[in-house]
């Protein structure tokens, strides 16, 4: 699940145990990114805190379409499975699958010119020029947009550093996702091979 020994549910306490519980009531598991977060629990607080506060600045169709594509360019398949998965929520499964293959005629000219400005953040952020900005500027946005959607590509590649750089791989649970699209998404490492659930459920069994 990682290349770090972490902190196991059965054993877990205090903060990482509260993590730990956290986590599994929002998904129904303990997912691998908790799990490798085990060692510094305040920084996955902070992290959260963070992410919050950011989120509350955009509209959820618009963070999850440059949430995407930040995750996709900077190659992290935890994360572009994640909120492929959170998109087809808001669109539907089948113009989620659209967005990855690049064939969404859903999508408005903006969110366009925003997905694409996000890679270019994400990865290439040196190489943002003045004329980018005026490109988001013409297409309508306001410079707290252009700054919100700075936020949100740099923070997912804060996170999904995080995640390769210990080797988190995705949960078993993004298996379900449609074959083309989980495919398509697997874009870095591969998806986790189902557990057998003994750790999920020592932790849910604690009285701690």
């Amino acid at each position: 699940m990682s290349y770090i020994e972490t902190i196991a549910p059965e054993v877990a306490e205090g903060e990482v145990l509260a993590l730990y519980q956290r986590q599994q009531a929002h998904f129904g598991y303990l997912p691998n990114y908790a799990r490798v977060f085990s060692h510094r629990p305040d920084v996955m607080a902070s992290w959260a805190s963070l992410l919050a506060t950011i989120r509350r600045h955009v509209a959820p169709r618009r963070f999850e379409l440059v949430t995407l594509a930040s995750a996709q360019a900077l190659g992290n398949s935890y994360c572009a499975l994640a909120h492929a998965r959170a998109l087809g929520e808001l669109l539907g499964m089948d113009a989620a699958r659209d967005v990855v293959a690049g064939e969404a005629s859903s999508l408005s000219d903006v969110e366009h010119a925003i997905m694409a400005f996000a890679r270019k953040v994400a990865c290439q952020a040196p190489a943002v020029t003045a004329e980018d900005i005026e490109g988001l500027r013409e297409q309508g946005l306001a410079d707290d947009e252009i700054f919100d959607i700075v936020a949100v590509a740099a923070a997912r590649a804060f996170f999904t550093r995080i995640l390769d750089g210990l080797g988190a791989e995705p949960d078993a649970a993004y298996r379900e996702l449609p074959e083309p699209l989980r495919e398509a998404l697997t874009v870095g490492r591969p998806i986790a091979r189902p557990a057998t659930g003994a750790a999920e459920q020592a932790l849910s069994g604690s009285g701690r």
